[in-house]
Parts: structure tokens; sequence; C-alpha cells
């Protein structure tokens, strides 16, 4: 199993925390609320912890459960306290009318943020294209992107402990796409679907 470490008080966080603890990780929440991480960790049981804002997280895997404006701040503020981390940006930088994504060129929260990362930190782009609903009571693939294999592998194990099915789409360069993707589903939600409780994902077809 996996050690993982939620930096983040939000809905996101609860509904992946949930799914840590049930899949036997361990689990260490992070907020600038410690009242709120402390709240949170104590609603996720199964032994989850509550570290200092800002300290050394004490997961390999961190998850940045933050909305996409806070992202690269936060890891910036982090800074040293991530060094051998594998970081996992979950978040959508869409623009205010929600037909277009924020950057105007062909980048990612999570490109942006390795920028201000540690050399020794691994960047995973997880989650961004799943509804938070469909995460608590659901079992939807979750599409994967980053540079480095073995921080993918870790990323993918975790998944896999929750239930889910991990989908390796290529290097951190298709981060832009996968949140071009968490674009897209919002839009099938409000058009096509016309509701929230779906997920994008792949079937496989043999002949």
């Amino acid at each position: 199993m996996s050690s993982i470490t939620l930096i983040g008080t939000g809905n996101m966080a609860r509904a992946i925390g949930t799914r840590a603890v049930a899949g036997g990780n361990t689990v260490e929440v992070m907020g600038r609320d410690q009242s709120k991480a402390d709240d949170l960790a104590k609603t996720l049981g199964g032994g989850t912890t509550t570290g200092r804002w800002g300290a050394v997280p004490s997961g390999d895997i961190v998850i940045t459960a933050l909305l996409a404006d806070g992202v690269v701040p936060v890891v910036g503020e982090y800074g040293d306290a991530l060094a051998g981390k594998v970081i996992v940006d979950i978040s959508n930088p869409f623009n205010a009318t929600f037909d277009g994504l924020a950057h105007g060129e062909e980048t990612s929260i999570v490109r942006e943020a390795a920028k201000v990362a540690p050399a020794s930190a691994s960047m995973v782009k997880a989650f961004n294209t799943i509804f938070r609903n469909v995460l608590e009571k659901g079992r939807p693939d979750v599409f994967i992107a980053g540079d480095n294999a073995q921080a993918k592998a870790s990323v993918a194990a975790f998944i896999k402990s929750l239930g889910l099915r991990p989908l390796d789409v290529g290097g951190l360069k298709m981060a832009h796409w996968l949140e071009g993707m968490g674009l897209v589903t919002v839009g099938i939600a409000g058009n096509g679907v016309g509701h929230w409780d779906f997920a994008v994902g792949v079937d496989e077809f043999t002949s």
C-alpha cells in the first residue's frame, strides 16, 4: 500500500482520502486551517494523521487537492519540503465561462508547478477528469500523465488500491490534453448527458 499526503481539505481531498483509507493506505492531511485538517483526519479515520502546513509531508505521494490557481503557489511555498516526493496535481484551470482553459498556451498546471518544485520531485497529473460524486460512489478510469516512469507506477499502484483502473496517457506534456478532457467532461455534463453522474473512460473491444 501507499503512503499519501493530501494538501487541501475540500471535497476532493475528502473523496480521495476516503477511498485511500478504505484501500489500506497511510494517509496524512495538511491544510492552512489546522482545525479543518484535524476535522478531515477525524472524519477519514483509519489512523489518518495531520501535518503542519509547509512541513515535510510524511507521504511518499503528495496530492495537491487544491483549486487550479492555488497549486503553483503552494508547491512554491512548500519548496524543498517536497524534495524526492511524487506530486500529483488533480486540478482543472477552466476559464470563467467553462468553455476554455484559463491558460492560453499549451501548458498545464502541473507543468507550471514543476518549474517551482524541487528538481528531485516527480510530477504527475491524475484524477482531473472525474467528478467528486463519481469518485465517491463509482469506479471510474483514472487517466495519468508524467515523465517519470517510476513515479507513474507508484501513482498507478495507489489508484489500483482505490479499486480503480489507472490509464497512462504518456508524458507530462499530455497533462494539457487531460485538462482539455476535464473541460470536455464538463461540456458533456451540461449538454449531451445533462447530469454529473458519469465519467469518461475507455472500453476495450476485442475480436
